[in-house]
């Protein structure tokens, strides 16, 4: 029995074989990139994300990895469309990429890309894949300049274009992207398993639409979008209606040395949500800011965290959720901004709307997590002159909560980053670590604990290096809840040679290093979550025991 009729007539079973069928061609574009790439950025961090979008370009289905990316790739998407290539204009065979942060791109490491999917002349789906290039020029390795007052000093701009076009590469785009980057045989690796992973995407698709047809298909389309709407609707309409405000800070931009608000207004009626980050800053000298598509990719991401677990992310639960920024703000950046470093307000974008959340739904939503993705890199110069560039990022503590504490040196969220085996980083740069391990007290106390940090501190072995660094939260630490104390902030510090520690700045770039000389970064905590006079005295004792806490 196939069941009743579901939504566009598709029995349910069928529905759920196609759905599933797209999430696995997704799945395996990301396991394509996974097995094939180069640099660690993409093979250890799994800094990229894949995605499946139906003939008019909105999302259906996704791989399990960023909600930066996969929120915004969208959005991206849809500028292309509306703007220099509409449908009728791709072909198959075509590719088209771009890493223009005013053209629907984040930050220009990310470079996206988007694959028609055509059978028997008709388009039937398109295949887009997003990856974090290790670098692509600008002030500093890495492509993170801490200093870039213009996008223009952040790197390798590439606006919408073919790459491809009916099935012809245009190698010159490549090599111009190789030729301004730091580490060409990484990026091209990187950048040919990209291109692979989209055919990989393609040629599933298309046997999904010759199997089920591609009316069939485009009617599954609308059936999960509808039913991921519906879905969202149902957890909006189970708030109460009204409106909660929440403020959180940025530290500073790196250039000017004062906190940047990220505010946001959360207003519920009926089944719609509206968040409007009015009263947030200026746009920065510094690069923090945030395109408008970068925004919304965290709120939609802060949404979906406090309310939204088990919704099907696609196009269809982002109708409900109205976003406004005012332009010119920290969170809606005019060109030409700088915005490499727009993850340290994005982040607070997700803290902000989870803390209006938490006024909507007391008891409901965890403390703060970090809020942050630690990212630096070191261009290193090894004896004979060789040139390397060591990138990596980092997270933190996750917030209490009111069932648990919160999860300790763990990425989930916003970025979802894995980490880099410390083994493999040594055999492959010129670094050597001296600890990598959790950061007892860093995590906010309370009846449910935060979770603490990281401590992760290496030696250069290198006759010389840069450090940039692009890290935020050491002045406004992670917020806790219903009495629950704050996390820690982190901090940053070098050791010249056999030295003191030396605190440095949030925000570095170009810091000399020489061989001897050791780089420190503790990241910060969770916030608590509840009264900490109310935490049991067993649990304070396994804290201690476990080395959560020192006493």
């Amino acid at each position: 029995m196939s069941g009743a009729p579901g939504p566009a007539g598709l029995d349910p079973i069928r529905l759920e074989i196609i759905r599933h069928a797209l999430v696995a061609a997704a799945e395996e574009m990301s396991v394509t990139v996974w097995r094939t790439s180069r640099s660690s950025v993409v093979r250890e961090i799994l800094d990229y994300s894949t995605c499946v979008f139906d003939a008019e370009g909105r999302s259906v289905a996704q791989a399990a990895r960023m909600p930066v990316h996969l929120n915004s790739m969208p959005s991206c998407l849809a500028d292309i469309l509306a703007g220099p290539f509409p449908l009728d204009r791709w072909e198959d065979g075509d590719v088209i990429v771009t890493n223009d942060p005013y053209a629907g791109g984040q930050h220009l490491p990310d470079i996206q890309t988007f694959k028609p999917v055509f059978v028997d002349g008709r388009l039937v789906a398109i295949a887009g894949i997003l990856v974090h290039h290790l670098d692509v020029g600008g002030g500093a390795p890495g492509s993170y300049y801490a200093q870039a007052t213009e996008i223009f000093h952040e790197g390798f701009r590439i606006p919408p274009l073919k790459l491809v076009e009916r099935g012809r590469r245009n190698e010159a785009v490549i090599q111009l992207l190789l030729r301004n980057s730091r580490e060409p045989e990484n990026v091209g690796g990187d950048f040919a398993s990209q291109l692979a992973a989209l055919d990989v995407g393609v040629a599933n698709l298309q046997r999904l639409a010759r199997r089920w047809g591609a009316s069939t298909l485009q009617a599954a389309a609308d059936a999960i979008l509808d039913q991921s709407e519906a879905a969202m609707r149902r957890a909006i309409a189970a708030m109460p209606d009204g409106s909660w405000s929440f403020t959180d800070h940025v530290d500073d931009d790196g250039i000017e040395d004062r906190p940047l608000a990220v505010h946001a207004r959360l207003t519920v009626a009926g089944e719609r949500i509206a968040v409007d980050l009015a009263g947030s800053s200026p746009q920065a000298a510094g690069p923090v800011n945030c395109t408008l598509n970068m925004t919304s990719s965290a709120v939609i991401c802060g949404v979906m965290m406090a309310i939204g677990a088990d919704i099907p992310a696609n196009a269809g639960c982002y109708r409900p959720i109205a976003i406004s920024a005012p332009p010119g703000s920290v969170v809606n950046a005019q060109s030409p901004a700088p915005v490499a470093n727009r993850m340290a307000t994005g982040h607070r974008i997700v803290n902000t709307v989870m803390g209006a959340f938490a006024a909507a739904l007391p008891g409901q939503i965890p403390a703060a997590y970090y809020g942050v993705s630690y990212a630096y890199a070191v261009a290193t110069t090894r004896g004979d002159g060789r040139r390397q560039v060591y990138f990596d990022l980092e997270c933190g503590g996750w917030g209490g909560h009111p069932d648990a504490d919160g999860a300790s040196a763990f990425s989930c969220g916003f970025h979802n980053i894995s980490s880099s085996p410390v083994e493999m980083i040594e055999a492959t740069y010129p670094v050597r670590f001296l600890r990598y391990g959790l950061a007892p007290d860093t995590g906010g106390a309370g009846h449910r604990r935060g979770g603490t940090g990281l401590e992760r501190s290496f030696e250069v072995t290198a006759p010389e290096g840069r450090l940039a660094a692009n890290l935020d939260r050491f002045k406004f630490a992670p917020y806790g809840l219903e009495g629950g104390a704050p996390g820690a902030t982190g901090r940053l510090e070098v050791r010249r040679g056999g030295g003191a520690w030396e605190s440095l700045p949030s925000k570095v770039s170009g810091l000399p290093l020489a061989a001897g000389d050791a780089v420190r970064l503790v990241t910060s905590g969770g916030g608590g979550w509840g009264d900490p006079a109310r935490r049991e005295a067993e649990r304070i004792a396994d804290d201690i025991a476990d080395g959560y806490v020192t006493g």
